[in-house]
């Protein structure tokens, strides 16, 4: 049984956290645009992309569904400027938004209700499995944007932390199957002790705990398959985190308790992000393969796609298998792949862009 150390709810919890769970509120959910700083990596990208052409003039309401928030702007701020901006080359046509969370957006297109599911994290095989039941063809998903490094609610990198006192240097993805899983599709066997990974001395027979989210979350899905390469069966001492929330609204993050609880730890090994780490973690280079090369996460990595748990943002349509799309999606998604519409997420500046390469091929799918 994996054991579960942080749930929503229950006074007892409640009570034993510390007083620096306050930190995130509901307002840091409220985050303002932060534009990317000229000549950073992200300026550089979008800046390198063919600037929007329109290949036809289109008019009419595009109907966007999917990530968001119903009380919080999160993706207005975005999504505003994509509206405002595409309206100059095509002034008949308007953008409708009902962003009401990664949930709704495929059922609004096999539903007839949008033209555009915008989704927060990849898509799932049971939202994709339910449009092909109605539709009778699978969805069609056209990345959008790369996952920032560190912004609350906008897929920030998955990274890998140790205690600062573990000399272990770096990890492959090899190895993490190795600690995480028990399946080991990557071809490993089981590593549960610091020994297993090349450490000697008193390090050598020191068990590994592995600490992550919930595996039931969004977050432990993506990392079942980026990876376990889908694989269900995770190390069943692997200690899950969600998020805690107080009756008056705080939030005790579930990426704050993991790397809280590796901070006491020194043989723990963890799963977060950089936003929750103090001076008693470190995060590791990861490579694909053991013999690398092993990268750090940042926002050229994560934008050039090198690090090797870079996340991109999709849309889906439903492009029938005559391969038809409706021309004011088509020309939507050609602008968003594009130096103004990439220019746009810089403005935002809580995704990344997509680099040059990965837009075009992105193009290519919808050409």
């Amino acid at each position: 049984m994996i054991a579960r150390r942080a749930f929503i709810g229950g006074t007892a919890a409640l009570l034993a956290w510390p007083a620096y769970a306050q930190r995130l509120t509901p307002a840091d959910q409220k985050i303002d645009p932060r534009p990317a700083v000229p000549g950073s990596p992200a300026a550089r990208a979008a800046a390198a992309m063919p600037r929007y052409v329109p290949e036809q003039s289109v008019s009419g309401a595009i109907r966007l569904w999917g990530h968001g928030n119903r009380k919080l702007p999160w993706m207005h701020y975005l999504t505003d400027q994509w509206g405002a901006d595409f309206t100059r080359f095509h002034p008949g046509a308007s953008l409708e938004y009902d962003l009401y969370g990664t949930s709704s957006g495929i059922p609004a297109l096999y539903n007839g209700l949008g033209d555009i599911a915008i989704l927060g994290e990849e898509i799932l095989p049971d939202a994709a499995k339910a449009f092909e039941r109605v539709k009778g063809y699978a969805p069609t998903g056209i990345q959008l944007m790369t996952g920032c490094m560190d912004v609350r609610n906008f897929d920030y990198a998955q990274m890998v932390f140790v205690h600062r006192d573990n000399p272990i240097t770096r990890l492959s993805l090899t190895d993490l199957d190795a600690i995480l899983g028990t399946e080991h599709r990557r071809g490993t066997r089981n590593v549960r002790s610091w020994g297993e990974l090349g450490l000697t001395g008193g390090w050598a027979k020191r068990a590994i705990v592995p600490y992550s989210w919930a595996i039931d979350d969004s977050f432990g899905f993506y990392l079942r398959n980026a990876v376990l390469m889908g694989s269900h069966r995770w190390n069943s001492a692997l200690r899950e985190y969600a998020h805690i929330i107080y009756p008056d609204g705080r939030i005790y993050d579930h990426g704050q308790q993991i790397l809280d609880a590796l901070a006491k730890d020194p043989v723990g090994i963890a799963v977060s992000n950089i936003r929750y780490a103090g001076p008693m973690v470190k995060a590791l280079p990861l490579a694909v393969m053991s013999a690398g090369p092993f990268v750090a996460a940042s926002d050229t990595t994560l934008i050039d796609q090198s690090y090797p748990l870079a996340r991109t943002l999709p849309a889906v349509i439903d492009r029938p298998p005559d391969g038809r799309i409706d021309p004011k999606v088509r020309e939507f998604l050609r602008y968003i792949l594009s130096r103004e519409g990439q220019q746009a997420v810089n403005r935002d500046g809580r995704y990344l862009p997509l680099s040059p390469a990965m837009a075009e091929q992105q193009r290519r799918i919808i050409a």
